[in-house]
C-alpha cells in the first residue's frame, strides 16, 4: 500500500479516535445532563464536573487523553512528523465531533494525551496552564497562555517535530475558542478576540463552562 495512502488512513482514523465524545457520554449516564445545553455549551471534562461532579470528571478526562495517545500511536516510531499531524487530527475530531454534529470541547487533555506519546514536555506545559489557572481562577486564560507557549517549548525540546507537534495541537484549540459551539450575538474582532482570551462572550462569565 503506497506510504501515502497508510498516512491519510492514520489521520483519518485520527479524527475519529478524536471524535469519540466521552464527556458527552459520562455526563449523559451519571447525570443525563447534555452539556451542549449547559453553558457555552463546552462539551469538555469541565462540564462533566460541573454536572456530574470530580470523579466523572477525572474519568472522562482520562479516557480523553488516552484518545489522544492512541490516535499518534500507529505512526509514533516510524513517521513522528505525521504524528504529529495525526495528533491535530485527534485534536479537531473532539473539537468538532461528527457524533455530536460538529459540537464538542476545547481539545486540551487530548492535546496533553498526544504530548505525553511524541513530546512529554508539551503535556507538562499543558498541565501547568491548567493548574495555574485554577489556582487562580482563570482557567481559561492559563490554558491559552500555556498554548502560546507550547509550539516554541516544544522546539527547543523536541526539535522540528516538536514544534509540528505544538502547532497541529494548537491551530484547532484556538480555531474552537474563537468559533465556539454557538455563533456569537455581535460578530467583530472585539468579541472574537475576547472569545479566544477567556473562552466565552463579553458578559457570559455566568454562562461557563
Amino acid at each position: 500500500m503506497p506510504a501515502g495512502v497508510i498516512v491519510a488512513a492514520a489521520f483519518a482514523a485520527a479524527y475519529l479516535i478524536g471524535s469519540v465524545p466521552f464527556s458527552h457520554v459520562v455526563s449523559r449516564v451519571v447525570s443525563g445532563v447534555d452539556l451542549r445545553d449547559v453553558g457555552i455549551g463546552t462539551v469538555s471534562g469541565s462540564g462533566v464536573g460541573v454536572t456530574s461532579g470530580f470523579w466523572p470528571m477525572a474519568l472522562a478526562g482520562l479516557l480523553d487523553i488516552g484518545k489522544g495517545a492512541l490516535a499518534v500511536l500507529p505512526l509514533a516510531g516510524s513517521r513522528p512528523m505525521a504524528a504529529a499531524v495525526a495528533g491535530g487530527f485527534a485534536v479537531a475530531g473532539h473539537n468538532w465531533s461528527p457524533f455530536l454534529r460538529a459540537a464538542g470541547g476545547r481539545g486540551i487533555s487530548v492535546a496533553i494525551g498526544a504530548c505525553a506519546v511524541l513530546a512529554w514536555p508539551g503535556a507538562l506545559v499543558l498541565l501547568a496552564g491548567m493548574a495555574v489557572g485554577k489556582v487562580f481562577h482563570q482557567t481559561a486564560l492559563g490554558s491559552v497562555v500555556s498554548q502560546a507557549a507550547l509550539p516554541p517549548v516544544l522546539a527547543v525540546t523536541d526539535g522540528r517535530v516538536g514544534l509540528v507537534v505544538g502547532l497541529a495541537a494548537v491551530v484547532p484549540m484556538w480555531t474552537k475558542r474563537v468559533l465556539g459551539n454557538r455563533p456569537p450575538a455581535e460578530r467583530s474582532f472585539r468579541v472574537f478576540f475576547f472569545r479566544w482570551l477567556y473562552d466565552h462572550d463579553p458578559g457570559d462569565e455566568a454562562g461557563r463552562p
